[in-house]
């Protein structure tokens, strides 16, 4: 299982040096304490859109939304972090009095979010929504973070805490980036999908390789057994050349809406996390003078389209996603009516 929070009603927080070891003895890696029987036990049906950044999956649910009973339950790692609007392309504040939208301004951007926490959170929230009569709407492109929700988080070893703590200490000495150097060489993904400065999730992965002589990453892939949540589930994809195109345009669109003078105000809350989202690392690197503006618009468009490319990697892993080829389709509700007769089938 992955790191999470201590506290399942809090988020994960900031770990100093001195309660590193005492955090790791509070029972990372166990079970959650819902067993997959009781999560099989009641199988709430939701409906999931998903895809890579810009493919209009925003546009597309909000559209549905309005036609159907439901609540929009936003997957996104970054949406999650207050403040951090234009950067994460969040629904305005228009649109969310239209339409309920879950798991946005939930957390501070100085504050660490994980799989386990979010997952906790939202299931959580989806239980509320169906009390409410709706049906719960996942939207979304952070793969791992959809995989926690629906499919559960991976059963990994029991912790060791001899081994925690020696890893722990190895931290306290020379520092997160060693450990990260030494995941990178073990485990390349789980090296990307980790921050240096995460150590919980850091001591985790290679505790992991170390028990076992396999990445963590594996792990996080597979999809064992039936998911824990009933859904039906869309993907939206276009050809690579106009995806990127639609990735160049938001981004330019975004900088025009204020994105520099968002991340410059933001500047000082900004944790090790929050400061690693797309659009806010680069232009921080240029608002501490390491980078023009223009080579900074440049990588934020080059990275975004590197997660997007990543983004699909890892969404097209999930078994149960009808894809829709959004470039076939002439216009918004075209799509939206492709898409609503797909997550109609069996609801």
């Amino acid at each position: 299982m992955l790191l999470s929070g201590a506290d399942s009603n809090s988020p994960p927080g900031r770990l100093s040096r001195s309660v590193l070891s005492s955090q790791f003895r509070s029972g990372y890696g166990a079970s959650d304490g819902v067993s997959q029987t009781d999560q099989q036990a009641s199988k709430p049906l939701c409906w999931a859109l998903v895809g890579p950044t810009a493919c209009g999956k925003s546009a597309i649910a909000f559209e549905l939304a309005r036609r159907h009973p439901v609540e929009i339950v936003s997957v996104d790692s970054m949406q999650v972090y207050r403040g951090m609007d234009i950067g994460t392309a969040k629904p305005t504040m228009q649109e969310r009095a239209l339409v309920p939208h879950q798991m946005i301004d939930v957390l501070d951007p100085d504050q660490t979010c994980n799989v386990g926490w979010f997952s906790r959170v939202a299931l959580r929230v989806i239980k509320g929504i169906q009390a409410r009569g709706k049906r719960p709407f996942l939207v979304g492109g952070s793969a791992l973070y959809l995989k926690g929700v629906i499919w559960g988080l991976m059963e990994g070893p029991s912790c060791d805490q001899g081994l925690r703590r020696r890893l722990c200490r190895e931290a306290e000495k020379h520092g997160g980036h060693a450990l990260h150097r030494r995941l990178t060489r073990v485990d390349p993904r789980a090296a990307r999908r980790i921050h240096p400065n995460d150590v919980k999730r850091l001591v985790r992965a290679l505790e992991v390789h170390e028990l076992t002589g396999s990445p963590i990453s594996a792990r996080q892939d597979q999809f064992e057994g039936p998911p824990r949540l009933g859904d039906r589930m869309v993907g939206l994809r276009w050809p690579r050349a106009l995806l990127y195109d639609r990735i160049d345009r938001r981004v330019d669109r975004m900088m025009e809406a204020g994105l520099l003078e968002e991340v410059a105000g933001l500047r000082d809350r900004l944790g090790a996390q929050a400061r690693q989202a797309l659009g806010y690392k680069q232009l921080l690197a240029y608002l501490d003078g390491r980078i023009g503006l223009d080579e900074a618009v440049r990588r934020i468009k080059r990275d975004t389209r590197r997660f997007a490319k990543h983004q699909l990697t890892w969404l097209r892993r999930f078994p149960q996603a009808h894809w829709i080829d959004v470039a076939e389709h002439d216009g918004l509700s075209e799509v939206a009516r492709r898409c609503e007769k797909a997550l109609l089938v069996a609801a």
